[in-house]
């Protein structure tokens, strides 16, 4: 069990954690085990230092040989055969900057979420060249956001999805090519959500969060019960649209959107009079980093989201059409209080209930296997940080788990102990990676983890910093097998008998 000190420390912790900070202290409770160290080792090699704070990293259709990765602050790098190149594929700092305060490592707004589309690299393809980005913009004097912050409440900036169009012979991405497709409009600065990606149905997504603030309350927060649960609202929803120019898709069944600049597909849920009918499922807090498990790479095409806590548990879900996941009636598999239970009691606005797993029924719990449930508590991390199902062949161990990480553990201050874990789907069981290459384990120099990649055959890339979106902190890992010992042996035999022969030639004069 945690100590009442570490518990102190990470209630302080949970106030400013990048994808889902809380605005007033509570106890944090100990509801769950500890995450144990696993049995898997792993390597973390930098690829790419000297970054800012880079927070997703995606590779585009056809495209083997780059790695593109997303800066917070609004630039678009590329690492290309292992390499990071110095002008950047799109260079957005205009855009994001206002709002981003980019000395402010806790800000959780810039550029956020980058999605290829899968005919990008297909010649004829409505899709051909075609990239979205995720990312916060100053309010546009000109109009309105498309979905307005709820209840009039002030908008003090607006998360926008926009197309792109790149040059295929210079990989360049053409800066007055962007056409804005949908945007929200925002009150808090926190729980933006942050992945667009598509699915395997050809469709793009988004995760919102619920609007900023805690308990799911606040001034741009719907009653009774919050934005999360509200079909009204798309905050607190995994939304999903066909985003190519409705002129492009003519022969689509898809309603073509209100603002006429993407479709909504037909097969939605939640279509009725009142509802936003881009909503694929809701009752989520702020499912900061999502994924699809790779169908072309032998997986299942299921969608897992991470869904970051307030101040106890944090969870892995398995997303399905028209789910209902819980938030801010449950916490995980706790039942979750918006408002103080039991007045001047021990419990808080804010506070987790007993445990009940699958009880409200209707909502949708955590992953659940056969030995665990895919959630821990904040004795483990403030800010879950999504990651992906591993599908690479560098690591065989690997294959089939989710791997993901956390924010941080501590943040008194400051930020320290960024975490990576993995998880076995099946069973249900949250393991940590053991990094035999730092000390004690742990991530060095106060680096925290904002944000994973994956490549396009597989494998896995830990974006971490120890800096805000001004700095140079920011370091592209890329997860890689630790040698067994045999080899370790032969690299060693390798380099004495390398040695050997340069000594018998320095002796022969060579």
């Amino acid at each position: 069990m945690k100590s009442t000190i570490q518990r102190t420390a990470l209630s302080a912790a949970a106030l400013l954690c990048l994808a889902g900070a809380a605005q007033a202290q509570v106890q944090v409770q100990d509801v769950l085990p500890d995450i144990a160290r696993g049995s898997l080792a792993v390597r973390l090699q930098a690829i790419a230092t000297g970054l800012s704070a880079p927070d997703y990293a995606t590779f585009a259709p056809g495209d083997a040989s780059r790695l593109y990765v997303v800066e917070q602050n609004g630039l678009l790098r590329v690492i290309q055969n292992g390499s990071l190149q110095a002008a950047p594929a799109l260079d957005m700092r205009s855009l994001v900057s206002p709002p981003l305060v980019p000395t402010n490592a806790n800000d959780e707004r810039g550029f956020l979420g980058l999605a290829f589309h899968p005919g990008f690299s297909t010649l004829g393809s409505a899709g051909y060249g075609t990239l979205y980005t995720y990312a916060s913009m100053a309010l546009d004097p000109g109009s309105a956001p498309t979905y307005a912050a709820p209840n009039g409440a002030a908008q003090n900036y607006r998360n926008v999805v926009s197309e792109w169009k790149m040059d295929l012979s210079t990989h360049q991405v053409d800066p007055t090519s962007r056409r804005e497709l949908v945007s929200f409009g925002k009150n808090a600065g926190n729980h933006n959500g942050g992945t667009i990606a598509f699915g395997p149905d050809g469709y793009l997504y988004l995760g919102l969060g619920d609007g900023g603030n805690s308990n799911d309350v606040g001034p741009s927060h719907l009653e009774p019960g919050g934005n999360a649960q509200n079909l009204s609202t798309p905050l607190g929803k995994m939304l999903r649209f066909d985003p190519l120019n409705p002129a492009l898709t003519n022969g689509s069944a898809d309603a073509v959107s209100a603002n006429g600049q993407y479709r909504i597909p037909v097969s939605n849920p939640f279509q009725a009079p009142g509802q936003v009918a881009e909503t694929f499922a809701y009752g989520f807090r702020n499912p900061y980093r999502f994924s699809f498990d790779r169908v072309d790479r032998g997986g299942t095409g299921d969608l897992i989201a991470a869904d970051v806590g307030q101040r106890t548990v944090e969870e892995i879900d398995r997303v399905v059409l028209g789910g209902n996941y819980g938030w801010a009636v449950k916490e995980g598999e706790f039942v979750f209080y918006r408002t103080d239970p039991d007045g001047a009691g021990p419990l808080a606005a804010g506070s987790v209930g007993p445990r009940m797993p699958g009880d409200p029924t209707g909502l949708i719990d955590p992953i659940k296997g056969t030995l665990g449930t895919l959630q821990y508590d904040h004795g483990d991390g403030i800010s879950i940080t999504g990651g992906f199902v591993y599908r690479g062949q560098a690591i065989p161990e690997l294959y089939g788990k989710y791997i993901f990480g956390d924010l941080a553990l501590r943040n008194a201050p400051p930020r320290v102990d960024g975490r990576l874990f993995y998880a076995d789907l099946g069973t249900g069981v949250i393991n940590e990676f053991l990094l035999p290459d730092f000390a004690g384990g742990k991530l060095p120099d106060g680096l925290t983890v904002h944000g994973f990649g994956e490549d396009a055959a597989g494998e896995l890339y830990a974006l971490v910093t120890n800096s805000p979106a001004n700095g140079l902190g920011g370091i592209v890992y890329q997860i890689t097998a630790v040698p067994e010992p045999s080899q370790w042996a032969m690299l060693g035999l390798g380099l004495a008998l390398l040695g050997g022969a340069a000594r018998r030639r320095h002796a022969r004069g060579a």
